[in-house]
């Protein structure tokens, strides 16, 4: 057994049993490893944001982490913008980054790099290997890492003559993870302001979005009458018919102030203090209002779920005390496509227990609320705010949950990025139905380009906004990638295309012109 093989074999051992790659050539000890032990499996992408998105994906929906495996400092540095990503999502991930062979480094080769240096930044956890019979520890300490509480990221730089030289041990994880409680003093002192006078928002984000965490919120307010929001951006919450619906904190700073404004207290549970995306000339970055006090009931990684049952009963709140909340009538749109209409469609398709990623960006500021009584579901969101996240994510949800339906939704700007997702998705069949807005531009950028006062875009800066000359032809790059699609520009072309997508298994596109 050479110390590849231990890692390959502590990996799965200790419960990593997928492996997102693009491996290269100091690597191949690695990948000979994945014939000779079974009970791995190994998922290429073609690029290696792909890999890193779908590790993400992978563990929001599964709840462990799998590993990546990259090619040496450049490799690594091509997935680092989905790392930030996930490393803003909370994921845990074991990266496997080959090195070149340690005796090798000093020759200065092409591809040789600070590869720990490139780590650091997104990973909590750096560890190069310093031969063969210490990569299995190294690596069950990897994996013990990426399952701490708060899950992270660990990177583990694996030399290729760490990896062929001989090894004869397989490691156990042996750290006692334990989740960090609450602090019973932090329920008091939320008990005693939702108790008070003032209105006070109860702000959501991690473990408490899950059915569970929502149910128990919409009891306390419905005890205590204070209001329930999440974060603008979400790694994972709990929707639908029959879940307590919660609306998020607006993008646009003027809309947060006037959101925000009423509220003299926010309780925090895992979510941060409510800040703007970026600085605007004349505008605060602190959302919440002048008087508001801000109060952390729970940190990231804490039982937030322990504490909202705790809370309950220090305000005496049952899940009967929740106020029922009228659903929404939804139908199938008819006539022209627009952000109104295309949230109607995606309502009304949504299937039950289905997985919706939304990168949808400026088209779909408007679906959070027409999808709010949809079929039950989980809606995923990108936490760190680099585009070409939605698509590799898609893959790593897939992944973990064949059994549901995933629907991810990206805007044609954000899509390109990690285009070759849709090939990852044709090869591994996964049930994926991607909606591409085609909207020719990176309209974010067109009111963001307003919103920092930079005047009226001439000729070369709506060049650099635009996506046209030429446009883009997306049911023409994913039948280049194997996927099938078809292209929609009314209401009733979209109804049709979403149910064909819904009753079909394995990958399918849907470019929605508008």
């Amino acid at each position: 057994m050479n110390g590849a093989e231990s890692l390959v074999r502590t990996l799965i051992k200790n419960g990593v049993d997928i492996c997102f790659a693009n491996p290269g050539t100091s690597e191949m000890h690695f990948v000979a490893a994945l014939d000779r032990v079974e009970g791995m499996r190994c998922v290429l992408g073609l690029f290696e944001g792909v890999v890193t998105g779908a590790a993400d994906g992978y563990f929001r929906m599964k709840g462990a982490p799998a590993c990546t495996l990259l090619h040496l400092g450049p490799g690594l540095a091509n997935g680092l913008a989905n790392l930030h990503n996930a490393k803003k999502a909370s994921s845990g991930i074991v990266n496997i980054v080959g090195q070149h062979a340690l005796h090798h480094i000093e020759c200065n080769a092409p591809l040789t790099s600070d590869i720990e240096g490139l780590a650091r930044p997104m990973s909590a956890w750096v560890r190069t290997s310093p031969d063969s019979r210490s990569v299995a520890r190294d690596g069950a300490a990897a994996i013990a890492a990426a399952q701490s509480s708060p899950p992270q990221i660990a990177t583990l730089i694996l030399p290729a003559d760490a990896a062929w030289s001989d090894a004869d041990d397989v490691a156990d994880v042996t750290e006692t993870l334990q989740r960090p409680d609450y602090s019973s003093q932090a329920i008091e002192s939320t008990a005693k302001i939702l108790r008070g006078s003032g209105e006070t928002l109860l702000l959501l984000a991690g473990s408490a979005l899950t059915e569970r965490g929502l149910a128990l919120a919409a009891g306390i307010a419905g005890k205590t009458g204070c209001k329930v929001m999440g974060e603008t951006f979400n790694a994972r919450m709990a929707r639908g018919r029959g879940r307590f619906f919660v609306d998020r904190i607006p993008y646009p700073v003027e809309q947060a102030l006037s959101v925000l404004k009423p509220f003299r207290n926010i309780i925090l549970v895992e979510a941060n203090d409510p800040v703007a995306f970026f600085a605007y000339p004349d505008k605060p970055s602190f959302l919440k209002p002048e008087g508001c006090d801000v109060h952390r009931m729970t940190a990231n990684g804490e039982n937030s779920i322990a504490a909202l049952e705790a809370l309950a009963g220090a305000v005496g709140a049952r899940l009967r005390d929740a106020k029922p909340q009228k659903p929404t009538d939804i139908t199938w749109p008819e006539g022209p496509l627009n952000h109104t209409s295309i949230a109607q469609a995606i309502a009304m398709a949504i299937p039950e227990n289905a997985i919706v990623i939304d990168e949808a960006i400026t088209t779909g500021r408007k679906f959070f609320p027409s999808t709010a009584f949809a079929a039950p579901h989980d809606w995923l969101q990108n936490m760190g705010g680099s585009i070409g996240f939605s698509t590799p994510v898609a893959i790593g949800a897939a992944v973990a949950c064949p059994e549901r339906k995933v629907i991810c939704m990206v805007g044609d700007g954000s899509a390109m990025y990690t285009l070759q997702s849709l090939w990852t998705q044709a090869r591994e069949g996964l049930n994926v139905l991607t909606i591409v807005f085609s909207n020719r531009m990176y309209q974010i950028l067109r009111g963001e380009f307003d919103g920092v006062g930079a005047g009226e875009p001439g000729k070369k800066a709506m060049d650099m906004l635009s996506l046209d000359r030429p446009a883009l032809d997306w049911v023409t790059l994913g039948r280049g990638m194997g996927v099938q699609g078809r292209a929609v520009t009314t209401a009733d072309e979209f109804n049709k295309a979403l149910a064909e997508a819904m009753a079909e298994q394995g990958p399918r596109l849907i470019d929605v012109q508008m």
